[in-house]
């Protein structure tokens, strides 16, 4: 593959790089939450949300987390399951990125809010390094959002060759 010269085209090759990748993390993440039932019906959802609880959650996070996702934990579960799934999919495919990417920093966002805490006497970078495996993600989502994400190895950037290929042929 020859990278185009233009720094455009390969700032989006760059960008569209990025979103498969985070997409193929999405997609193995969700697949076995999506194909297999220990997730979502067998406890692993609430064993994670225990887990969280018990050394992790920011302070204004644990109502929520007890007061409504516990008591709603197997339809939240097929929520996070099939979310991830599509997450992944329209990322790797380069369909509906955009709204794929307001979701996934939403979700990312919940998670390092729920998990991610240093506790309250935790010098401030820690917070940051606690914090690492939702940031980042959330960050790559961020840039999905504000970037064009999707204007380069898309669906929808083949869509525009075959069309404009097709109407090249046509005269």
């Amino acid at each position: 593959m020859t990278f185009p010269s233009d720094p455009a085209a390969r700032n989006s090759y760059s960008l569209a790089l990025l979103r498969i990748g985070v997409g193929l993390l999405f997609l193995i993440f969700g697949q076995y939450k999506v194909f297999g039932t220990a997730f979502t019906l067998h406890g692993g959802f609430q064993f994670w949300i225990n887990k969280f609880l018990e050394g992790g959650t920011y302070p204004f996070m644990v109502p929520v987390l007890r007061g409504f996702v516990l008591p709603h934990a197997t339809s939240i579960a097929f929520l996070v399951a099939y979310g991830e799934f599509a997450i992944g999919l329209a990322l790797v495919l380069g369909i509906l990125v955009r709204s794929a990417s307001l979701f996934g920093l939403i979700f990312m966002l919940t998670m390092l809010f729920s998990s991610d805490y240093p506790g309250a006497a935790a010098p401030f970078w820690q917070f940051f390094g606690a914090s690492l495996s939702h940031s980042v993600f959330a960050l790559c989502f961020a840039a999905f959002l504000i970037g064009r994400a999707d204007s380069s190895l898309s669906v929808k950037a083949l869509g525009k060759i075959h069309a404009s290929g097709s109407a090249t042929g046509n005269q």
